[in-house]
């Protein structure tokens, strides 16, 4: 990807520093997310639950945050820079509802929100299984990363609310 940028971009520290502040603390939400959703891990050890909910959140707010700084420069222009920054908004704006509705007391919706923001997280994975596959059905790199830059995060929203939802049918039929 970098070989596509110009070298007057790459030489740019604010570029830089969303680039690389995308990247680490995006890994950092990837790596302490997952475990956030085995209900036996939250359970058990509640107080780590916390505190690796808060080293999520911060993660993902900073790492959307330069997210939608640098898509402003994404390679394949208007298409994938909306793509990009549309999830951005989504991953931070999910992240902050989650916070604000824990901080409530709201579990059931702290979690749904959670499930939206993982989901938008997750599109680091799914961009980079999607983007190979398109390749070799197609000639044209940019082409494939103006698909990409949606397809990477729009079927795992649909996915986490197909799982939110089942879970809520669950939780009507089982009377929780």
């Amino acid at each position: 990807m970098l070989a596509t940028k110009s070298p007057e971009l790459l030489l740019d520290s604010l570029w830089n520093t969303g680039f690389y502040g995308h990247i680490v603390f995006g890994g950092i939400a990837l790596l302490v997310g997952w475990a956030q959703f085995s209900k036996r891990f939250r359970t058990k050890r509640i107080k780590l639950h916390r505190i690796l909910g808060k080293v999520y959140s911060v993660s993902s707010v900073i790492s959307a945050l330069c997210g939608i700084g640098i898509a402003f420069s994404a390679t394949g222009g208007g298409v994938a820079q909306m793509g990009f920054i549309s999830l951005g908004i989504i991953w931070f704006a999910t992240t902050i509802v989650a916070y604000r509705y824990i901080k409530k007391g709201d579990v059931i919706k702290h979690q749904t929100f959670m499930f939206y923001s993982y989901a938008a997280c997750f599109a680091a994975v799914t961009l980079r299984v999607w983007l190979p596959i398109l390749l070799v059905f197609m000639d044209d790199f940019m082409v494939a990363y103006r698909i990409v830059a949606w397809l990477c995060w729009v079927p795992n929203l649909l996915f986490a609310w197909y799982m939110i939802h089942s879970m809520a049918r669950k939780r009507t039929i089982h009377g929780i």
